[in-house]
């Protein structure tokens, strides 16, 4: 499956691709067989690169998966101002340019935090790409009241955040919601009293993983809803 985010670059490269096979086909010539070598190669890698494997999310309501394929390079304690306005924990996911680059709701819950900033395009994996670089910020609550953030951040090549999610939008655990093109990182923070499950170094699987989980008891009063419905709109990812 080929992510829909993806597929007017795959149609693209392909038809430069046929046209370089063209040209080299009526023009024989060193430099245009390699021309469509060096494009072929290119075509096949983008529609590498826009896979959208199936996932399936662990069943638990109280955990926190992965919004994203990757390497936590960092889990760290620090003051988030923007939204929890106190001190929380964030993972921090790299995502190289061979990961799976569709994102995943972390949780099921309502978006009641959205926007998107401008910035640089710093290394992915460098500490202040999470405040520096372009980005959107998502702020989820469950039916629970349990609450977290995370960042859709653009990395040094990654030119194009894609993002679905808007304030109000209800989203399932799992379910398809952007992509970030060509390399990335995702930040995901969470409240002191979320357990955290994964190590410095590990590999995640967006969809599947669980990040960290909630204690059963959350605050009912942070949810305006307590039905968190998937919208007809969202159901084709």
């Amino acid at each position: 499956m080929v992510a829909r985010d993806g597929l007017s670059i795959i149609v693209g490269s392909f038809v430069v691709f046929a046209i370089s096979l063209g040209l080299w086909y009526a023009f024989p010539s060193p430099v245009s067989f390699y021309t469509m070598l060096i494009l072929g190669a290119l075509s096949l890698f983008n529609v590498y690169f826009f896979r959208d494997p199936e996932r399936t999310a662990p069943p638990n309501p109280f955990a926190v998966i992965a919004p994203a394929d990757g390497r936590v390079t960092e889990i760290v304690r620090e003051k988030e101002e923007e939204y929890f306005h106190k001190e929380v924990q964030r993972i921090s996911i790299f995502l190289s340019v061979f990961n799976v680059h569709v994102n995943r709701s972390p949780m099921s819950g309502r978006v009641d935090y959205f926007t998107y900033r401008t910035g640089k395009f710093l290394a992915a994996f460098k500490p202040e790409a999470s405040a520096e670089n372009e980005q959107t910020v998502i702020g989820l609550v469950d039916e629970h009241g349990h609450k977290i953030l995370f960042k859709q951040i653009a990395g040094l090549i990654a030119r194009r955040i894609v993002c679905r999610l808007r304030e109000g939008k209800t989203v399932q655990a799992g379910q398809r919601i952007g992509m970030i093109r060509f390399g990335s990182r995702m930040d995901v923070f969470l409240p002191l009293d979320a357990r955290v499950l994964v190590k410095k170094g590990q590999r995640v699987t967006a969809g599947e993983t669980v990040l960290a989980t909630f204690p059963d008891q959350g605050d009912r009063s942070s949810a305006e809803t307590n039905d968190i419905e998937l919208p007809e709109s969202e159901t084709t990812g």
